[in-house]
């Protein structure tokens, strides 16, 4: 994020000045090079977060007025500028619009050897209204009408057919919370030819959840309903929290749950306090709800695999041009007194065991969602893998029947409760779970469990 270059730290590397260019502000071009190739040999894929949905409005080191007038690489008027943004938009329509645009994505890919984009911006490019104040339901009348702009839709599907005819290795992500149809299929069947979006819905969910209702009164008929809220066929990748979620004026996940307790109590040698235990176990769950039930991938955001606390916040007027929020602060993980590792440590199990069982390419089949129980049961994953959440405060439950479309025995692979997560251990993980040929919840099979409150717990095939 942030790689290309940006005169204004503030924007966050959204008001791009010059696109041909890596951003001075950490490095010299070849350090980033190096970078890349280190990424590459230890078999990461590096993706570049791509901004060509609009540009700054700087006239002296961007492109606007470059050639005198108010159009140029632009639209002219009020069509050439988002309201919001204060920036500048592109015309799609232009030749050499397209020529900048499509050669400057094959000079990132050529030059740096990036090996996927995230295009920045997709609905604000995808509706004339940039989808300000507009709450899309996902009827289809609200993506194939007048109010859809054909020229940035296509655009997009030129962009990614190059890509992907010049690149087979080529990956684009689409940032994009319309629900667009269709947008993430190939172009040869008239898609918009990205290979996956961001479920979008998914960070400001939790956030709004955390910031308006007691974890008592969540519904979780809902909870499920928006994490599963996508077309087949369409891949979405997951994530419970994102940089809007974390810059100035909101707040981490974590810090939402624990806030001010946080400064003080998530050491090991303090006692535990019941906002830390609450902010633990929730954390542990909304993360691993979100990584099961929210898409075909999954993204975590610096930071939030261990509870990064706080915000972040850049140089601006606003706060005196201060950099004491523009940072993340690793030491919590590492250090070993703290109560951070413990969340790190669950990042690392739920990335373990998704290597193990490949839920993310398996679909997923919802048996219960109990909102009295405050119980969530899913199945998705090899071995039959079950997925149970006890989501409620306080009451735990002894024998708690749930259903399964897999025979056999079951073990537990997974246990936020476990102490290695700083939880409280209840369960016996030597525990043989066998089906019985009961019919539950629309399952063929069923077998009882116990299930703790705040606790998910995940079985699979012995």
């Amino acid at each position: 994020m942030a790689i290309m270059e940006h005169a204004y730290y503030a924007s966050f590397g959204y008001q791009v000045t010059s696109f041909f260019a890596a951003s001075s502000r950490f490095g010299t071009p070849e350090e980033l090079k190096a970078l890349i190739d280190e990424a590459h040999r230890l078999g990461l894929v590096v993706f570049l977060d791509v901004v060509h949905s609009h540009a700054s409005t700087n006239v002296l080191d961007g492109l606007n007025k470059f050639d005198g007038t108010d159009s140029c690489y632009f639209h002219a008027g009020a069509r050439g500028v988002h309201s919001l943004w204060d920036s500048r938009l592109f015309n799609y329509l232009e030749w050499e619009v397209l020529r900048f645009m499509l050669s400057n994505l094959r000079w990132w890919v050529e030059e740096y050897h990036f090996d996927g984009f995230r295009f920045d911006g997709v609905s604000s490019m995808l509706y004339h209204s940039h989808g300000i104040a507009h709450a899309f339901s996902g009827d289809y009348h609200e993506y194939f009408g007048l109010a859809t702009d054909t020229e940035s839709l296509v655009y997009l599907m030129l962009a990614n057919y190059m890509l992907h005819e010049l690149y087979p290795f080529m990956i684009t992500i689409a940032e994009e919370v319309s629900g667009m149809a269709t947008l993430c299929r190939p172009v040869r069947e008239g898609g918009g030819g990205f290979d996956c979006r961001l479920a979008m819905a998914l960070p400001d969910k939790w956030i709004k959840l955390l910031k308006e209702w007691k974890d008592d009164d969540w519904d979780l008929d809902n909870i499920v309903s928006t994490l599963t809220n996508r077309r087949y066929g369409e891949a979405n990748i997951a994530y419970a929290e994102s940089h809007d979620q974390a810059l100035v004026g909101d707040k981490t996940i974590a810090f939402w749950l624990m806030d001010a307790e946080m400064y003080h109590c998530m050491s090991d040698i303090s006692p535990m306090t019941s906002v830390i235990e609450r902010g633990l176990a929730l954390h542990k769950m909304i993360r691993l709800i979100t990584y099961g039930l929210g898409g075909e991938g999954w993204l975590n955001f610096m930071g939030n695999e261990f509870g990064h606390p706080e915000w972040l916040d850049f140089p601006r007027k606003g706060n005196n041009q201060s950099y004491h929020y523009a940072r993340r602060q690793w030491n919590l993980v590492d250090d070993q007194l703290l109560r951070y590792k413990y969340l790190n440590a669950w990042d690392r199990a739920m990335n373990n065991l998704e290597e193990k069982y490949h839920w993310l390419s398996i679909t997923q089949y919802v048996s219960r969602k109990h909102n009295d129980d405050k119980v969530v049961v899913f199945e998705r994953g090899e071995k039959g893998l079950l997925w149970v959440f006890n989501f409620h405060p306080s009451k735990s439950y002894t024998g708690y029947r749930v259903g399964t479309q897999t025979a056999g025995k079951f073990r537990i692979v997974l246990d936020s409760d476990a102490k290695e997560f700083c939880g409280q251990g209840r369960l016996d993980h030597s525990t043989e779970f066998f089906t019985s040929n009961d019919p539950w919840d629309n399952r063929q099979c069923s077998l009882y469990v116990y299930i703790p409150c705040r606790v998910a717990v995940l079985f699979a095939l012995d």
